[in-house]
């Protein structure tokens, strides 16, 4: 698969909130304005990135030629875990509004699904270097545009009449059925009819 076709894939066809449902937990609790929305994005697209990278080269240098590829899921997370606490010292140092308001779910990204399952399915997949950090950067570029437009509808949400059973959570996820359901329009037939496969 082509580049483009990666990105394609990780940001529309598989995105890993609205297809695969993995990493609602910081969506549905940081989506509520935009700016931390956004904080928790880059954040979460610099993890997928970084670790897509480093968990490659722990796999293909240390676990597959000693035969330890049983270890692959727990190196994954010791990796996740120490590039969380790194984003998570570089905000506290730089901006400690965002990192007030980011609050329990930066930490939370260690145990963010999405993240190690990029990283699982990079291997899964055979992606080379390259390949898994271009994979690793489109699932954090779609967990982005999905959070950030749910905080955009969020705050919409706020200001509109809603009965008072639906506000809050739940009119939160029926929202976000309803942009699930608006994402199904972009299948593997995306990428054949793009040229990408």
């Amino acid at each position: 698969m082509s580049y483009i076709g990666i990105l394609v894939t990780y940001i529309f066809v598989n995105n890993f909130i609205l297809v695969k449902f993995m990493g609602i937990c910081p969506f549905i609790g940081v989506s509520k304005n935009s700016s931390s929305a956004i904080g928790m994005g880059v954040a979460v697209t610099f993890v997928t990135s970084v670790t897509s990278v480093v968990c490659w080269m722990v796999y293909h240098g240390l676990l597959a030629p000693f035969g330890l590829e049983y270890l692959r899921t727990i190196s994954f997370i010791l990796v996740i875990a120490a590039m969380v606490q790194l984003v998570e010292m570089v905000i506290r140092k730089f901006s400690p509004s965002l990192y007030k308001a980011l609050g329990i779910y930066l930490p939370l990204i260690t145990t963010n699904c999405a993240v190690l399952g990029i990283a699982i399915i990079n291997i899964d997949s055979g992606y080379n270097l390259l390949e898994s950090f271009v994979a690793g950067a489109a699932a954090g570029l779609g967990f982005t545009m999905a959070i950030i437009l749910m905080s955009n509808i969020r705050e919409k949400l706020e200001l509109t009449p809603v009965r008072k059973s639906f506000k809050g959570v739940p009119i939160t996820f029926i929202s976000a059925g309803i942009m699930a359901l608006a994402f199904m329009a972009f299948d593997s037939s995306l990428l054949t009819n793009l040229g990408l496969v």
